[in-house]
């Protein structure tokens, strides 16, 4: 009688270290108050905020796009009222911020963190930072020529291809 109680109880433990152990290898640590604060400064020293600085202006604008059309007569008032209500909003920035430094406090351990202050606040660090914006601008106006280049390779190859099908296009 008890074997049959030990098996049973054994194979009810195999069990639910089966089912158990797969959710083990997905749980992530919950970062630490450490690594959130320093994660903090590495958005602020970094800049990573700043990306998101016209969000609320665009959320603001989306607002009138969306009540303009549906009451034309009504776009004065609502333009007005936007602008009212627009410094409560604006002052909501820092959560951007806060949002920021959980997913990097996610993402890096403390030490990673501790290295990309120490990063940002050197001098090469500073010039990133600095040069960042222009880096990104011509890489995107860059990346925009050539797509536009290997589109209109692609639609030559594509023309080739299906005249060859005895296609037109």
């Amino acid at each position: 009688m008890y074997r049959k109680i030990a098996l049973h109880l054994l194979r009810v433990g195999a069990f639910a270290l089966v089912v158990a152990v797969p959710g083990l290898a997905f749980a992530q640590a919950q970062p630490t108050a450490a690594q959130i604060q320093i994660a903090r400064d590495v958005v602020e020293v970094s800049g990573a905020a700043r990306a998101f600085d016209p969000l609320i202006r665009g959320i603001l604008q989306s607002a009138i796009n969306s009540f303009v059309p549906q009451n034309p007569d009504l776009q004065k008032p609502i333009v007005e009222s936007v602008q009212t209500i627009a410094p409560s909003f604006e002052k909501r920035r820092s959560e951007i911020t806060d949002i920021l430094a959980r997913v990097y406090a996610a993402k890096f351990t403390e030490a990673e963190l501790k290295e990309l202050l120490t990063f940002y606040r050197s001098a090469i660090g500073k010039k990133f930072i600095a040069e960042q914006p222009a880096v990104l601008e011509d890489s995107f106006r860059r990346t925009q020529e050539w797509s536009s280049k290997i589109s209109e390779e692609i639609v030559s190859a594509l023309r080739a291809e299906m005249k060859k099908r005895g296609h037109t296009i």
